[in-house]
């Protein structure tokens, strides 16, 4: 992570752009400086940078690594996505990455920090047409809220030529039935890889189930609380740093092995569990639909205090009472990685 001088952070220009993201009233092109790129690069940026090491922690502890060849980063911004999967996972597979934006000023951002932080790499602006397609990789970052439907439109004949996409949204209801629109569209092209442990049609479609959602919580390092500069952040934007939300889907055109993927067959819990004096209630999503599923904390005290303080991606393999209770349940990956952040609780909605 980035130190970065709060005093030189215009944070003004920030607070305008991150309500402009939140109430979807972002002009056209709004990357208009190079000061502003830089400032969203090392604080908005760097905490959508937190959701991607999320989602690419639970890719590899779910042994999913991305084909060989090249990514496309669509409505790159700052570049922030490619960098993230590049450093996190797909680096070996990357043959060629092309970014695009319609901020000529943010390709060209993107393009010195991927370049800066992956020597060699060839990096190019545009989208690939013809045999440069070559089905590449998709990376897809916080862009549904400036999408309208002609947008929309516009990814078709990009996810079309996809080998496989990693797509990352905000934690809100809208973008996350969004989302699930895209899921329902594209599962019959491509394999569901995350964050389902199913491939069946989405349970949250279902008729009763309208004010739900599929969000999850990213868990920032330790260094967001110890930073003097964060604390400025969270003070001057209004943001709870421990709230963390984010929608995600990850799609592949493969069939590999699914012996390969501890959490298939499992259950993800949505959102936080509801926790009571002597129980649980979790919103549960399985092959056969999503339920609300209670665990009494004397049938299961481990799994208790996992629930309090989660250390990895809500995914298990459980078994249930005769009445739907949850008897016993045990995490379906272990996320050692993020056990140093047990004390920070998760908190928020979804932004």
């Amino acid at each position: 992570m980035e130190v970065f001088a709060s005093e030189a952070i215009d944070w003004p220009a920030l607070r305008r752009i991150r309500a402009g993201f939140l109430q979807g009233t972002v002009p056209g092109v709004y990357w208009d400086t190079v000061k502003l790129l830089e400032d969203y690069d090392h604080t908005l940026g760097e905490r959508i940078g937190w959701k991607w090491d999320a989602v690419l922690r639970e890719l590899r502890l779910r042994g999913w690594a991305p084909p060989v060849g090249p990514v496309v980063d669509w409505g790159c911004g700052t570049g922030v996505a490619a960098r993230r999967f590049l450093g996190g996972l797909g680096r070996p597979a990357c043959t060629r990455l092309w970014v695009w934006d319609h901020s000529a000023a943010a390709v060209a951002f993107a393009e010195e920090r991927i370049r800066a932080a992956n020597p060699g790499l060839v990096v190019e602006s545009g989208l690939p047409a013809g045999e440069a397609m070559e089905r590449p990789v998709v990376l897809l970052s916080h862009v549904l809220g400036e999408l309208d439907r002609s947008g929309e439109a516009a990814l078709e004949p990009l996810l079309a030529e996809a080998t496989a996409v990693v797509w990352v949204e905000g934690g809100s209801h809208e973008l996350s039935r969004r989302l699930i629109g895209w899921r329902e569209r594209l599962r019959e092209r491509f394999r569901v890889v995350a964050p389902c442990t199913h491939e069946a049609a989405c349970g949250l479609c279902h008729e009763g189930m309208e004010r739900h959602w599929c969000h999850h919580f990213a868990r920032p390092p330790t260094e967001a609380f110890t930073r003097p500069e964060w604390g400025v952040f969270a003070r001057e934007m209004g943001v709870d740093l421990r709230a963390l939300p984010f929608s995600f889907l990850v799609l592949d055109r493969r069939r590999p092995d699914p012996d390969h993927d501890p959490a298939r067959g499992g259950v993800r819990i949505l959102g936080r569990p509801s926790l009571f004096k002597g129980y649980a209630r979790m919103l549960a999503c399985a092959e056969d639909g999503v339920a609300e599923r209670e665990l009494q904390q004397r049938s299961d005290r481990r799994s208790w205090r996992q629930l309090r303080k989660p250390s990895g991606p809500a995914l298990y393999h459980w078994e249930l009472e005769a009445d739907g209770r949850v008897k016993r349940m045990q995490p379906a990956l272990r996320d050692e990685d993020s056990a140093e952040a047990d004390g920070v609780e998760d908190v928020g909605r979804g932004e």
